[in-house]
């Protein structure tokens, strides 16, 4: 099997789940099924406890299960390291939780499209008990204090079933430990789940790497029409800061300074009047110059070659890029070199839901930490494709798979050494973790999932804007998005006056010419 075909095995259960998604609609419910086989130590009648776990997640983002039997990944010859998802997640949950710690636990498991419309649903009276907002969305639940801290047996390294604290990646693990709300880290409250970059999938017979890898293609009237940008304020915001900054962050002082991350996060997160009115005028050129604003079908427009470029978050970069490669077509990721936009997605319990009810903590947590199992985080990146933020801790079992995913064949001529170390193990030149992969990968499926140090080294966390900010930001978006009165010059509204005089006369005469044409039938 030739690396091309590798990768394409590698997401096969992916478009069956992106099929499944389509025919579920925008509100899937799962309710939990209690199992009744040998492997339970303690029934529920018997230790006479229940609790129900209510969890929102996003669509099509854990293993629904129903692998067929070729489906299995086998990992070289690593013992106990053939993975099938034969049930769903959340039924393997439920049975893991009867033998682990003697207690039924009903999970009622539904979904999100959106950030906004989980708090929707949240600010109407859903009570949910556990969530897997994206950071943004857990910053303001954290300054709103919605949410439950996590208990401290949560964080014991010497609990085997912590799969998430001795797994995570310390990467990741630092960046939840020194982004802050209120004083307060995420790691107090949050768990990790998936991660990525945000960057510019692309056609690489018509745009080179070096446009695709600047945030200015999304204005460049070169490529009217043919590029698309994200339909949220944020994400959209972020780019438009990365060409107003391109500047500052590309001198070659900037470059070589020693804080150069801490001055690329103070940069892509201001939001001074001036700035956002920059930032403005930059999005109605990117506005007037892309084929669309679009939260979902960018991915298919890359594939069908309506467009050229897609400003896309990692994890749907290396979806569009399988699809496309189904038909033989090609598509390159690449991170603009000014910066990029780490983003994550991660499990918080609302205090609401939880309401004191240690039990339910207890279950919530431990959905956490079986969701970070190194199997289990195997299967549910193979089945979503995006990259979890679990390195594996003791077990290799995740990087194995990034191998079987990734790694070339024997035969392959054309191969790159590819370092993950910064991600596994912390240390870049550790050997240990270095895929030798078909060349191509670095601007492909690799590159999106696991970017290399260069990358890290420009790409920071967008923080929760307070209220003043956020109005300031919000409106600059209805401007943009909407038709803005505001912009308009007096010669503006002398035209618009002009036609509204001529329709209100078009108005008048009709009506008179109706009533002479009732007399005349009279």
């Amino acid at each position: 099997m030739t690396a091309e075909s590798k990768t394409k095995r590698c997401r096969m259960i992916r478009t069956a789940a992106a099929g499944l998604a389509l025919t579920a609609g925008l509100s899937l419910v799962l309710p939990g099924t209690a199992f009744s086989g040998g492997m339970a130590s303690v029934s529920a009648a018997e230790s006479g406890q229940k609790v129900t776990l209510r969890i929102a997640n996003w669509e099509e983002y854990i293993d629904e299960g129903d692998w067929d039997e070729e489906e299995a990944i086998e990992l070289d010859d690593r013992e106990g390291t053939t993975i099938l998802g034969e049930n769903s997640m959340v039924e393997d949950f439920e049975e893991w939780y009867l033998e682990t710690y003697g207690v039924d636990v009903d999970v009622e498991y539904s979904t999100f499209g959106t950030n906004e419309d989980l708090y929707n649903q949240l600010t109407l009276g859903n009570n949910f008990d556990l969530v897997c907002p994206s950071e943004y969305m857990f910053m303001k639940l954290i300054a709103e204090n919605r949410l439950q801290p996590l208990s401290e047996g949560f964080f014991d390294e010497q609990n085997e079933n912590n799969y998430y604290i001795r797994g995570v990646s310390d990467y990741i693990r630092n960046i939840f430990d020194t982004n802050t709300i209120n004083g307060e880290p995420w790691s107090k409250y949050a768990a990790g789940y998936m991660w990525g970059t945000t960057g510019i999938v692309y056609n690489p017979d018509v745009i080179s790497k070096e446009e695709a890898s600047h945030w200015a293609i999304l204005a460049d009237p070169k490529y009217k029409g043919q590029v698309t940008i994200k339909d949220n304020v944020r994400d959209s915001y972020f780019a438009a800061l990365g060409i107003l900054n391109e500047e500052e962050l590309l001198e070659p002082e900037f470059l070589q300074s020693s804080d150069r991350l801490d001055q690329i996060a103070e940069a892509m997160n201001r939001t001074d009047e001036e700035t956002v009115g920059k930032a403005e005028a930059i999005l109605k050129q990117m506005k007037e110059n892309a084929y669309s604003f679009e939260s979902d079908s960018g991915k298919a427009d890359m594939v069908t070659g309506k467009v050229l470029a897609n400003y896309q978050w990692s994890g749907d970069a290396v979806y569009t890029l399988d699809q496309a490669e189904i038909d033989d077509y090609y598509l390159a990721y690449a991170v603009p070199e000014e910066c990029t936009n780490v983003w994550f997605d991660g499990w918080v319990m609302l205090k609401d839901g939880i309401n004191g009810d240690a039990a339910k903590q207890q279950a919530a947590e431990a959905f956490m930490n079986f969701m970070s199992r190194p199997d289990n985080v195997v299967r549910n990146m193979y089945y979503i494709g995006y990259t979890s933020v679990i390195a594996g801790g003791d077990s290799d079992i995740i990087y194995a798979y990034a191998d079987w995913c990734y790694g070339a064949e024997d035969d392959a001529e054309d191969t790159i050494e590819y370092p993950v170390g910064f991600f596994f193990s912390g240390d870049n030149a550790d050997e240990d973790y270095v895929i030798t992969a078909e060349a191509d990968q670095a601007d492909r499926q690799l590159f999106a999932q696991y970017p290399p140090q260069d990358v890290l080294e420009r790409a920071v966390v967008m923080q929760y804007f307070d209220q003043e900010n956020n109005e300031r930001i919000n409106q600059m978006w209805v401007n943009v998005r909407c038709f803005d009165l505001a912009s308009l010059t007096w010669h503006d509204w002398a035209k618009i006056a002009a036609v509204v005089i001529v329709l209100a006369a078009a108005v008048v005469l009709y009506k008179k010419r109706d009533k002479i044409r009732m007399r005349t039938d009279v």
